[in-house]
């Protein structure tokens, strides 16, 4: 195991510690996580790799004021939802191991909840201009109103996390990455004072990890800038953290 992967576990662990000291924590039910996905955006037109973050709205029970990716739920939308290109096919495949029921349909859904998420906590819209086929269902209205066709031949699937039992709120989220260059459009007036997201930075990894954030998510950080480092390449492990027997642990998908 790496230095990397050492002191992600430590953190992650030292999570888990402040959690099992808290006579709280044993009040809360044990729900099942929900499927969630987040985006990375990266941003690699200079010498130093940029990440995009957004601030959460203050006023937020799960995680006020924090620095996160965008992200969210899976909808049943997103397994209805056209693309432009194919996921890649070894990403397709570590997005099914581990999971219950898994399937190419979800695993495709699960990097699409991942675009959606991200415009509709940004405006950015992910994918190609190209005319639809037929109008988007749902939330995804907005590519059809752009004619931008999601396109995952360019998404990175690079980490996953469960979020500890006995939490208010519990997800199993795939973390996703692409390149800045995927931004095919914007819709303007979805960030602000009164948005789930109150602002957006891009920053270096290494200064981004400095902020106000989950515990995770500076992990998953430190495994992307590894991961780029490496080449950003579909065929690497993908690192997955969840909480068994009261501690950490970290396998490989």
């Amino acid at each position: 195991m790496s230095v990397t992967d050492l002191r992600g576990l430590e953190r992650m662990n030292a999570l888990a510690k402040e959690l099992l000291e808290d006579e709280s924590y044993y009040t809360l039910p044990n729900s099942r996580p929900k499927d969630a996905a987040t985006l990375i955006l990266i941003d690699n037109s200079g010498p130093v790799s940029h990440v995009l973050l957004g601030k959460r709205h203050h006023g937020h029970k799960f995680m006020p004021g924090k620095y996160v990716f965008p992200g969210g739920g899976l909808e049943p939308t997103d397994k209805r939802m056209a693309v432009a290109h194919p996921l890649d096919a070894q990403a397709e495949q570590r997005l099914m191991r581990a999971v219950k029921r898994a399937s190419p349909v979800k695993a495709r859904a699960l990097a699409l909840a991942a675009i959606r998420e991200t415009y509709e906590e940004t405006g950015l819209l992910i994918g190609r201009k190209i005319a639809m086929p037929a109008a988007a269902p749902g939330p995804w209205a907005a590519f059809t109103q752009a004619q931008i066709l999601p396109d995952l031949a360019g998404i990175h699937f690079v980490a996953r996390a469960i979020t500890p039992p006995r939490r208010a709120k519990r997800f199993d989220t795939r973390f996703f990455a692409a390149d800045a260059s995927m931004v095919a459009g914007r819709v303007e007036g979805m960030i602000g004072p009164d948005a789930e997201l109150t602002e957006l930075v891009w920053m270096p990894i290494a200064q981004a990890r400095r902020l106000d954030m989950p515990a995770i998510t500076a992990v998953v950080l430190e495994e992307l800038d590894t991961r780029i480092a490496a080449g950003l390449r579909h065929d690497l492990p993908v690192p997955f953290y969840q909480m068994l027997h009261r501690q950490f642990v970290r396998s490989l998908l």
